[in-house]
């Protein structure tokens, strides 16, 4: 059991290391294979019409602080 683990973690270690290896020698950065969620014409993750309640209370309480720091006085 120990031996496969063993084996496995290497293997993990190798592909790693080569990856990271041809990072360097390519000298080019890492991006996504597909363009993520705006290649599929989504404007937000779930593409829902509305916010769910928790979301809508966190979008109530930064528009809160916001006006707040707007009001401030220094």
């Amino acid at each position: 059991m120990l031996t496969v683990f063993l084996a496995t973690f290497a293997i993990f270690i190798l592909v790693i290391f080569g990856m990271s290896l041809g990072v360097i020698v390519k000298r080019k950065t890492l991006q996504g294979s597909c363009g993520g969620i705006a290649a599929l014409g989504m404007e937000k993750v779930c593409n829902c019409p509305e916010p769910c309640d928790a979301r809508k209370k966190r979008i109530a309480k930064a528009e809160r602080q916001a006006k707040l720091q707007q009001n401030r006085i220094l």
